[in-house]
C-alpha cells in the first residue's frame, strides 16, 4: 500500500525530451522513498546502479537483477567487439553473448562519434529496461523501475561533447599504444 502513495507522487517519466531538464532529482526521490518504503526496499534501491559490479550481492529483486544481468552482458560485448577490432585478446569467461546484443555493440562501436555512440547505447538501455517494466505499477519492482529509469535520464543530461570527446581519445590512444592507465599517470 505505500508504494501506491510513493508512486502517486512521483512525475511521469515517459516522453520526456532529450533536452527538456528531469522532473525530479535522484536527492528528491531518495527522500520521497524514505518516508514510505522499507528498510529493506530502501536497501535495496540505494544499491541500484547503471554500472553494476561484477560480483555484486544478488538483489531480491528479479528486475534488478535482469537489469545487471543486461548491462554486464552488453559492457561484455562491447569489450569483445572493440578487442576484436583492434585485434587484442578479450576473455569473457564462459558467458554466451546473445547475437543480438553483440550486434547493438557493433553498431556502437562503428559510430565515429563518441557521444553519439553513447546516445546509442542509452537508447538502446532504455528501450532494454522497458522491457523490464513491471505490469503493477505499484509495486517494488517498479519503484526500482523507476530509480533505473530516472538514473538514465539524468545521465544523459551530464554529457558534454568537448570533454567527453578528449577523454575518449586520450583513453583510445592508450590503448592502441598498450599503455597501461597506471603508466601515463
Amino acid at each position: 500500500m505505500a508504494e501506491y502513495y510513493l508512486i502517486s507522487q512521483l512525475p511521469c517519466l515517459d516522453a520526456i525530451g532529450e533536452n527538456m531538464p528531469a522532473p525530479i532529482t535522484e536527492e528528491r526521490f531518495s527522500e520521497l522513498c524514505s518516508r514510505f518504503l522499507g528498510k529493506k526496499t530502501l536497501k535495496e534501491l540505494n544499491n541500484l546502479a547503471l554500472v553494476p559490479q561484477i560480483n555484486c550481492e544478488k538483489s531480491s529483486s528479479a528486475l534488478v537483477e535482469a537489469w545487471n544481468e543486461g548491462e554486464r552482458n552488453l559492457r561484455l560485448a562491447l569489450g569483445k567487439v572493440r578487442a576484436e577490432k583492434m585485434k587484442k585478446p578479450f576473455d569473457i569467461g564462459n558467458r554466451c553473448l546473445p547475437i543480438g546484443l553483440v550486434k547493438v555493440a557493433s553498431t556502437a562501436v562503428e559510430i565515429e562519434n563518441p557521444l553519439e555512440a553513447e546516445k546509442f547505447l542509452d537508447g538502446y538501455r532504455m528501450e532494454f529496461l522497458e522491457t523490464l517494466r513491471p505490469m503493477d505499477q505499484f509495486s517494488e519492482e517498479f519503484v526500482f523501475y523507476y530509480g533505473l529509469k530516472l538514473k538514465l535520464i539524468l545521465r544523459t543530461r551530464q554529457f558534454d561533447a568537448a570533454v567527453g570527446e578528449a577523454a575518449y581519445r586520450y583513453f583510445y590512444d592508450s590503448a592502441l599504444n598498450s599503455r597501461r592507465l597506471e603508466d601515463i599517470l
